[in-house]
């Protein structure tokens, strides 16, 4: 039985206060307290290229400012070049830990000093952690992040199709393993792309199948969205750009290929801008329980900060209410 779809996050949240209003400048004030640094702020932070739109230091800076760490989170901009030269160094300035984010997932795994056994088996990291020996330790927590919102279901024996065979592809594999899937399947429209990827899963994930997914009318895709309890889509259509007015009415999916879906069959989409994507919106309107990645981000970045500071328990209201917060607010 597919779990029950939570109410869309951004109707309990109130829209944020007009720009110039008493409560707005009260909220500016409350964030530039919060980050007010000293001789003593340390440093975590997350590598990209590009990397100035990411929500991470937003939610992550209101997680700090509630614990009362003095410790800032930055967003670092690096090119892939510079890898080999920036870890050391910001190990050197004693930061105190670093999210990886796209394009750099796979090759700091090939910079640190250790690998997690997940990060190994996957060849990707997204959180370096620093070693009391010295040296990073390379981790994956984007498998916990996307677990997060299927952990109230039974998905024992279930069939799982995940739409595209990118980097981002690889964490929900493992997830989907760790639930116990019955049957796990893999589309992609690159050939070549997709054996390469399925290949490189096959020693811990024997069972993948590679499905053909050269057009909307593919009837390998057809006969798998039929028969799916779980559709995972890994892919960037969808994904609202500033570029591209008309990129967030796309979807991966036809409305001939939606309409195979069963209404017990879960939709989850890893996009999370905007909320919801057109593909959740198609597939809720079947009545399927649909999710968006945010609660990923957030749990990723939660599962992060606890590696980090040593604690058992971080904020997750403040890191979903900030990262809300940065959100363009639905109209």
């Amino acid at each position: 039985m597919a779990p029950t779809p939570q109410p869309p996050a951004p109707g309990l949240d109130p829209p944020p206060p007009a720009a110039g209003s008493p409560a707005d400048a009260k909220a500016s004030g409350a964030k530039a307290a919060s980050a007010i640094t000293s001789g003593s702020t340390a440093l975590v932070g997350v590598l990209g290229d590009p990397v100035r739109h990411s929500l991470s230091p937003a939610m992550h800076n209101a997680a700090l400012a509630e614990l009362g760490l003095d410790w800032i989170y930055l967003a670092l901009p690096v090119a892939a070049a510079d890898l080999a030269v920036v870890l050391p160094a910001l190990e050197a300035l004693d930061c105190r830990g670093l999210n990886v984010t796209l394009p750099h997932k796979r090759a700091v795994a090939g910079l640190v000093a250790e690998l997690s056994p997940l990060a190994q088996r996957l060849g990707a990291v997204n959180t370096l952690v620093r070693r009391p020996q010295g040296g990073w330790l390379g981790t994956n927590t984007d498998v916990e992040g996307f677990l997060a919102p299927l952990r109230q279901g039974d998905w024992r024996g279930k069939r799982a199709l995940v739409l595209g065979c990118g980097g981002s592809a690889l964490a929900v594999l493992a997830g989907l393993e760790s639930l116990g899937c019955g049957s796990i399947a893999v589309a992609g429209r690159n050939p070549t792309a997709l054996a390469a990827f399925v290949a490189g899963c096959r020693p811990w994930l024997a069972e993948l199948e590679a499905l053909s997914w050269s057009g909307d009318h593919d009837p390998q895709l057809l006969q798998a969205l039929a028969t799916a309890d779980l559709v995972v889509n890994t892919t960037p259509l969808g994904m609202a750009a500033a570029s591209d007015p008309a990129a967030a009415a796309r979807s991966p999916l036809a409305a001939a290929a939606l309409e195979r879906l069963q209404p017990s069959c879960s939709l989850y989409d890893l996009i999370y801008t905007p909320r919801p994507t057109a593909l959740l919106r198609a597939a809720a309107a079947r009545g399927c329980p649909c999710y968006d990645g945010l609660e990923m981000l957030v749990q990723q970045g939660a599962a992060a900060l606890r590696l980090w500071s040593g604690l058992d328990q971080v904020p997750l209201a403040a890191m979903r209410r900030a990262a809300l917060e940065q959100l363009p607010q639905p109209h």
